[in-house]
């Protein structure tokens, strides 16, 4: 019998996340979801009650790998590409995950963002993982779909955190995973309105420099920032170390979702 879904959307696989806790349907050319999408996951700081926004969203990957590990809250998945939004439906109702699924270009006006539902201060976290990497350094794919998620524009971040602090209530909480070599960028992005910033560096190994780095930031928050211990991910045999797999299985959570507003 043939799959609607495959039928569908040619080229499209399934693929299990969270130990096989989440079961997602992803084109198998363009942007794929990876350990990035488990990883900022992970470090966001979603309670029950909470409404959790992510842009960018894709199939869903990281708000519904949020929402699998936090019960009772209400998420909410922007997502430009209609295919990828409609995906996105399609996986938070196989995995039994209410989500609101919008149509939205996150560098469109307050207007459009209250005409889809995300008025200002309505969201109590929202995270993100933009494209990021550097135009004038990263020689861009013939994919149009794969380079729009890798390839960031100029004013990315000052963008998507711009439409971030508008969402957001007071107090919320922005999670952003970024390149490390940007983390000047991401900070300089954070400068207006956000404070008590959380930064984890991801490491590929105990000897390797970080690779990524997830970063927190709270809207009017006025903490100090803090610079958390590095994530490895793989132990000195290049197997996934222990601790990784604890996260990238769901059954743990990384250092900046244990402490209140992300920190």
């Amino acid at each position: 019998m043939t799959d609607p879904v495959q039928a569908e959307f040619a080229d499209v696989t399934e693929d299990m996340f969270l130990g096989g806790q989440l079961r997602l349907r992803q084109p198998r050319r363009g942007h794929r979801a990876g350990h990035d999408a488990i990883l900022l996951a992970a470090a966001t700081p979603a309670r029950a009650g909470h409404r959790v926004v992510e842009f960018g969203a894709g199939v869903g990957t990281v708000g519904l790998a949020v929402a699998r590990r936090v019960a009772g809250i209400n998420l909410v998945l922007a997502e430009i590409d209609d295919r990828l939004a409609a995906l996105a439906r399609i996986n938070a109702e196989a995995n039994g995950i209410r989500a609101t699924v919008t149509v939205l270009d996150v560098t469109a006006s307050a207007d459009v963002f209250a005409a889809s539902g995300l008025g200002p201060d309505s969201a109590d976290i929202v995270l993100m993982n933009p494209p990021f990497n550097d135009a004038e350094r990263h020689r861009a794919s013939p994919d149009p779909a794969r380079q729009s998620a890798h390839v960031a524009a100029a004013d990315t971040l000052e963008t998507w955190t711009h439409a971030a602090r508008r969402v957001l209530k007071s107090g919320g909480v922005l999670t952003i995973i970024w390149r490390v070599d940007g983390l000047a960028q991401v900070l300089g992005a954070l400068e207006r309105g956000f404070g008590s910033i959380g930064i984890l560096p991801i490491h590929p190994n105990r000897d390797g420099a970080a690779i990524r780095v997830i970063v927190s930031a709270t809207k009017g928050g006025r903490a100090p920032m803090v610079l958390h211990p590095g994530f490895i991910l793989q132990g000195a045999k290049g197997e996934v170390g222990a601790e990784a797999a604890a996260v990238l299985s769901g059954g743990a959570v990384l250092s900046l979702a244990r402490e209140p507003g992300g920190r």
